[in-house]
């Protein structure tokens, strides 16, 4: 229940708080060619604003609200602006609604839609309007993606350029990524007891033997579909116990130390893409896979040219998003009532 709740309180908690905004006169505080922005949508879209603020800096979010709050009329109005051109690029955002949703269910260890249905329910959270919210996230970010994104070019030189004048913020200890496969031969344990165990000697409990021979069995088998070629995270989906098997195995990332001896001395061993044979563990017995191993110290270009390509993608995308907006703007037709500012006019 408590995995459940920690992400209702990033996602259900937050639109539920901004969708029961009382008291609050409807009166049109800007137009947008021919759509309306009222007080309620200024409020629950402020009221939205501020948990989030809250969130990302919780010790530090009275010192940032004042900047934030600047902001929250100018992207009301640019969100319109987006849900516009969206509109005439034939973008509807439905198909990566539903994906958002189903990765939202997965991680919930929900079974079916309608269980996801009924849990925002019991937060007081119209479910529709949840799904709207998502939609319109996903019509703004594929608009910008097209529209600005897409005109990002970077080259090998900016790159290594890049990788040379950040040689410090990319140091870092040596560790592995990795994913799991698991035949359990224990009750179903919840996220955290599963990755205690990871941290942990282990020690096998007493099981039925013949409960414990089938999970070898299992495992052995699953060896050999890898060695055959199978896809991991596929295979997990499919046959494995543990928690992680809706998102194809995907545990985690860690630093020597932090894996129990005989897992990190078996893990550190391989290079990315390589897994292990199936270890016994308290659990039942576990294969493991390394997605990626990083060398302690700067690792090599190659190592991080994906994430230097990234750093600079979102370096370039704010200012170039702003100026497409801005030329948005010039388009459209705006009027902001007295006494609301907006910081993107």
């Amino acid at each position: 229940m408590k995995t459940k709740l920690s992400i209702f309180a990033v996602v259900f908690i937050l639109l539920s708080l901004a969708l029961h905004a009382d008291n609050i006169v409807d009166e049109i505080i800007a137009r947008v060619n021919d759509q309306i922005i009222t007080r309620s949508d200024f409020e629950k879209a402020k009221t939205q604003r501020l948990e989030e603020v809250k969130q990302q800096f919780p010790d530090d979010w009275q010192a940032k609200w004042p900047d934030a709050q600047k902001d929250v009329l100018r992207d009301l109005i640019d969100r319109q602006l987006l849900l516009e051109k969206g509109k005439e690029l034939g973008i509807t955002g439905e198909t990566d609604t539903i994906k958002r949703l189903n990765q939202m269910r997965q991680q919930m260890g929900l079974a079916s839609m309608e269980d996801l249905e009924n849990e925002a329910k019991k937060q007081g959270v119209s479910f529709e309007d949840f799904k709207e919210q998502i939609r319109i996230g996903a019509v703004t970010e594929q608009v910008i993606g097209q529209e600005v994104g897409s005109k990002i070019h970077i080259t090998n030189e900016e790159i290594q350029e890049f990788y040379k004048a950040h040689q410090k913020e990319l140091e870092g200890p040596e560790a592995v990524s990795l994913s799991e496969i698991l035949f359990s031969t224990q009750p179903k344990q919840r996220p955290e007891e599963n990755a205690k165990d990871k941290q942990q000697d282990q020690q096998p409990a007493q099981e039925d033997p013949a409960v414990l021979a089938a999970a070898e069995k299992k495992a052995q088998d699953a060896e050999q579909q890898l060695k055959n070629g199978a896809d991991f995270a596929d295979l997990a989906k499919k046959v494995s116990n543990a928690e992680t098997a809706s998102q194809g195995g995907v545990l985690g990332t860690f630093k020597r130390g932090e894996l129990a001896k005989e897992l990190e001395d078996k893990t550190f061993t391989l290079k990315s893409g390589q897994f292990t044979e199936p270890i016994r563990t308290r659990q039942g017995f576990i294969i493991l896979r390394v997605n990626d191993h990083r060398s302690a110290g700067v690792p090599p270009l190659n190592e991080v040219e994906k994430r230097i390509e990234q750093a600079i993608y979102s370096q370039r995308l704010e200012p170039a998003a702003r100026a497409y907006l801005q030329k948005l703007r010039e388009q459209a037709y705006i009027d902001v009532k007295a006494g609301f500012s907006d910081a993107g006019a």
